[in-house]
């Protein structure tokens, strides 16, 4: 049953914890920039993550790995420019809090002074506790992330679905609620079973936002360039593609080479 939707003047981490108790399904995008951004905004996305995917979106790495501290502020500076309603949650990029604390809080304030995100997203559960709790501790929210951990991507070694053995499933539920403890506003389960990521939504209070997990969570998030189908070459099996957008611009361009080199662009009307 679809529950009535609440206009938000501005979505806030407030916001998303009234749409989980309301049974309202929370809606979640990627952006890496101002114009992507201004359009995901306009049409209603309550979250925008400015996800350390635009290591491989934007970049064209094979992996989130590569992308730095700057890079995710730059990234992140250029999609707040053009939202006025979503929240907007940041990665922290690999290396910038697993290892010490300290360096996890320099790196999350430096997010939220230099490019005005509204939270932090970090990967993993109880053993980067500390981590989380110094960035808790300055104010700054965070949304937690179990499952498939790209950051992770060497450890597991593959993009398989994960938690499908009962002694991960476990870890994993175990430290969903750890998370929630610490005091996380909300936590992404990424490519984990339908039935695991439904049981860990009812058990927790805060949102669980799935990619790959099934319609049992209270949202779902997904890579805005996967969705609207500028990326061909990805086709797991929770990707919905919205648009093919691969095929028209191709086409779109393709069309403009040939009006150049055929001299019918620009034609009388479009000179000064």
């Amino acid at each position: 049953m679809s529950v009535a939707k609440k206009e938000y003047k501005r979505v806030t981490v407030k916001s998303i914890q009234e749409m989980k108790e309301r049974g309202e399904k929370i809606s979640m995008l990627t952006a890496y920039d101002y114009t992507m951004a201004k359009i995901v905004d306009s049409a209603g996305t309550d979250v925008i993550l400015v996800g350390d995917s635009a290591s491989n979106v934007m970049a064209g790495h094979e992996t989130t790995l590569p992308i730095t501290l700057d890079q995710m502020i730059y990234h992140a500076s250029s999609v707040i420019r053009g939202v006025d309603r979503a929240l907007v949650v940041v990665d922290l990029p690999f290396g910038s809090y697993q290892s010490d604390p300290k360096e996890a809080l320099r790196s999350a304030i430096r997010i939220m002074k230099e490019s005005g995100g509204h939270a932090v997203k970090l990967e993993g559960g109880k053993e980067i506790k500390e981590s989380i709790k110094r960035i808790l501790n300055a104010g700054i929210p965070v949304m937690g992330h179990l499952g498939l951990t790209p950051q992770s991507i060497y450890k597991f070694g593959t993009y398989t679905v994960r938690a499908k053995e009962e002694e991960e499933a476990h870890q994993l539920i175990t430290n969903a609620k750890a998370l929630e403890k610490m005091g996380c506003f909300a936590i992404v389960l990424e490519k984990i079973p339908a039935k695991l990521a439904k049981q860990v939504a009812e058990e927790l209070t805060i949102p669980v936002i799935g990619i790959g997990a099934g319609n049992g969570v209270d949202g779902q998030v997904l890579v805005v360039h996967d969705m609207l189908g500028m990326t061909h070459e990805f086709n797991p099996r929770f990707l919905r593609r919205y648009l093919h957008l691969y095929d028209e611009m191709t086409s779109a361009i393709t069309q403009y080479v040939d009006d150049v080199k055929a001299l019918d662009f620009p034609n009388e009307n479009e000179m000064y």
